[in-house]
């Protein structure tokens, strides 16, 4: 493989343009992807109607450039396309602030008094028992139910007792 530095300039500028056609639209859309990881997919409207509007703008005098900017813009939409498809753009991004209750304290120190008070007033926190029962099948007959089985056992006999 002939190495950069002997080859001509038009050569170079030939897969500089052959280069930049077959990969600006891999890092295109891998810029994108990751743009919608941080701030949405929301974005890509934004980005779209700016860059197309941005790629209008541009002038030159290099004959066919009309066309030149028209297959940018269809690239363009064609990368968007396909980054609004891609499977990991499906969750729109929530919004933290949303997620923030009223009123509450953007000061660290108030937050961590606010703590500290929650903490101290469910002090000593204790859970409750938890209901266990065992559904071994097959027990011995005159095994006494225990927990659940118990509770429901009891109740039917209020049931019937009040009927």
């Amino acid at each position: 493989m002939p190495k950069l530095s002997n080859a001509s300039p038009e050569r170079i500028e030939r897969l500089r343009a052959d280069a930049s056609a077959m990969f600006g639209p891999v890092l295109l859309g891998e810029a994108l992807r990751r743009l919608c990881k941080t701030h949405g997919s929301g974005c890509l409207d934004e980005f779209e109607k700016s860059m197309a509007d941005r790629i209008e703008a541009m002038r030159a005098e290099t004959p066919d450039f009309g066309d030149m900017k028209e297959l940018a813009i269809e690239q363009l939409f064609a990368v968007v396309k396909e980054v609004r498809t891609h499977p990991d753009n499906k969750q729109p991004l929530e919004d933290p602030a949303a997620r923030r209750t009223s009123g509450r304290s953007e000061e660290n120190e108030t937050l961590e008094e606010q703590l500290q008070s929650g903490l101290e007033d469910t002090f000593p926190a204790s859970d409750p028992p938890a209901v266990v029962s065992t559904a071994i099948p097959g027990g011995a007959k005159d095994k006494q139910p225990t927990g659940v089985e118990e509770h429901l056992r009891r109740q039917r006999e209020a049931a019937k007792r009040a009927s």
